[in-house]
């Protein structure tokens, strides 16, 4: 399924950079995340460690920004009903794949997940690692993730911390050990490559995810070891074991 209607500019210019610049890298890594057990974040952290999954057996489960589409074949392991949605072709044709070659087969969806072409209240579980959680507009992917959710459903999304971003300075690599970037800058981020990233900070994200209808039950704000690993570069072992880079979301839909 694809959407046909024009996307907002920065939807549009994700869209682009994602098929054409990101999407080799992550389809060199995607047969491991389909194989591997449930982790999560850059640092490939165990879900037995972060604890980010509910119960997924008999659920209908939404992965919004889905990327190669491994958190989908996850969920069907465990029992759920996945559906994905992905603004990159490239991405998705990746994920086809795949559920041929590990026979998990579930919908996925070339669109926006600011607006999402299914009905109201159709899923249990809506959930976002770096996907429409980093990629999309907040005050549409969060009112959207409400509408397809039912009542009693859980909201769960993974993005950088947001003091990561406010050390990242605009013309740095990776971030540093002082605030670089201005407060309310890091709402919306217009990245060096033509990209944009959103950030809404803490309190904002409280205040938008209430005013969607939803009771917000936990932050997570990760640090890991000393010695973890990732293949991202934007921040270091020592930085991410320091302060946290990672955070978990979880809100359920009143």
């Amino acid at each position: 399924m694809s959407d046909d209607e024009a996307l907002p500019g920065h939807a549009a210019q994700n869209r682009a950079i994602w098929d054409d610049r990101y999407s080799e890298w992550f389809r060199s890594r995607a047969a491991q995340q389909w194989a591997a057990e449930p982790h999560w974040g850059i640092w490939a952290t165990p879900e037995s460690d972060l604890h980010v999954l509910p119960e997924l057996s008999g659920k209908d489960v939404i992965d919004l920004g889905c990327g190669t589409a491994y958190i989908g074949a996850w969920v069907m392991r465990a029992g759920g009903r996945a559906v994905g949605i992905d603004n990159s072709a490239e991405q998705l044709a990746t994920a086809a794949a795949l559920q041929q070659e590990f026979g998990l087969v579930f919908p996925l969806i070339h669109g926006n997940a600011e607006k999402v072409p299914l009905p109201d209240n159709s899923f249990d579980i809506a959930i976002s690692e770096y996907g429409a959680s980093s990629w999309c507009d907040p005050t549409l992917w969060i009112p959207e993730a409400a509408r397809l959710l039912r009542a009693g459903g859980q909201l769960i999304f993974l993005r950088n911390s947001t003091l990561l971003e406010l050390c990242t300075a605009p013309d740095a690599d990776a971030a540093g050990d002082r605030l670089s970037r201005p407060y309310a800058d890091a709402a919306r981020i217009d990245r060096p490559d033509g990209g944009t990233h959103f950030q809404l900070p803490t309190g904002p994200m409280i205040k938008l995810l209430r005013e969607s209808g939803f009771l917000i039950e936990e932050l997570t704000e990760f640090v890991v070891p000393a010695d973890a690993h990732s293949d991202y570069e934007y921040v270091s072992s020592e930085w991410a074991s320091t302060w946290p880079s990672v955070e978990v979301w979880k809100a359920t839909r009143q």
